[in-house]
């Protein structure tokens, strides 16, 4: 947590959406890894009280001051966008009012009016209206084009690589394979989830883009990294799966009265991998020391 700190201060000021994103994954992390309960609630109600008393101070404290500050600019931002989300004072009409908040509004629009099986794809009206449809609020223009039918279809496919990323998970014999599988997905998992609950009204609008569908170029890359590191881990499974079901035959022909030699030559593919597992293995530990 104190390293996890150190980058959040340096990310937070700029960022503070990915600084809380990034904490949750390690918070959701620490309790897989089954971090006492004691501890894990002590952190989370230090947390809930910084947090409280600084949204109260952001709050309180005068937009013209917070702009004037240096260092402090993005406070303003901030302030705008929490009393904007908290604000139960505005009518619905409100709400949809182009002229305060464009972007929440064009994007509450388009989610009003899809319907259930929604335009069809393409035929998006508030796309052309919505500074980031294809980036920040893109879930809303998936709901627009393609109604509640394709938004729950998009947050199922979500859900899937957050299911399958824990199957390999629990093949996995190590532990480092099994947190790094768990670590990616809930990271891709956790930002799309926030990408959409922004744009469905569910989160203060900030900018987080929604995981392998939002357009970018670095992102892109990177979450392409991170399938590439789960589809690692999960041929690493296969084959110790293969190992252990070539094992098992080895044992059975044992069992039914094969001869030694026979035994032997079957069991040579099994000794290969186990020796270029523990080759491996050591040429990382000489290389570490």
């Amino acid at each position: 947590m104190i390293i996890t700190g150190l980058v959040l201060i340096l990310i937070a000021p700029e960022n503070l959406s990915t600084a809380m994103l990034l904490f949750g994954v390690v918070f959701m992390m620490m309790f897989i890894g089954r971090v006492s309960s004691k501890k894990l609630l002590m952190l989370m109600g230090g947390l809930v009280l910084v947090a409280g008393l600084g949204v109260g101070t952001v709050i309180a404290i005068p937009a013209k001051t917070l702009h004037n500050t240096p260092g402090l600019h993005r406070l303003e931002t901030w302030q705008n966008r929490i009393k904007g989300f908290f604000d139960k004072e505005d009518v619905p009409a409100a709400k949809f009012d182009i002229d305060k908040d464009a972007q929440i509004a064009h994007a509450r629009i388009a989610i009003a009016t899809s319907h259930v099986v929604g335009k069809g794809p393409g035929n998006s009206i508030q796309r052309d209206f919505l500074s980031q449809a294809f980036s920040d609020f893109i879930f809303a223009i998936v709901i627009e084009e393609m109604g509640l039918i394709g938004g729950a279809f998009v947050v199922f496919l979500y859900l899937c690589l957050l299911m399958r990323a824990g199957r390999i998970a629990q093949k996995c014999e190590r532990t480092f394979p099994a947190f790094l599988v768990m670590g990616i997905a809930i990271l891709l998992v956790s930002q799309a989830i926030l990408n959409m609950m922004v744009a469905v009204g569910l989160f203060p609008v900030t900018g987080q883009p929604l995981p392998l569908i939002s357009k970018g170029g670095t992102s892109t890359l990177i979450n392409c990294a991170y399938i590439g590191m789960i589809l690692s881990v999960s041929r690493y499974t296969a084959h110790l799966e293969e190992q252990k079901a070539h094992d098992a035959q080895i044992q059975m022909q044992i069992a039914a009265g094969t001869s030694d030699s026979e035994a032997q030559t079957a069991a040579e593919p099994t000794a290969q991998i186990l020796n270029s597992d523990a080759k491996f293995e050591d040429e990382q530990d000489s290389h570490n020391s």
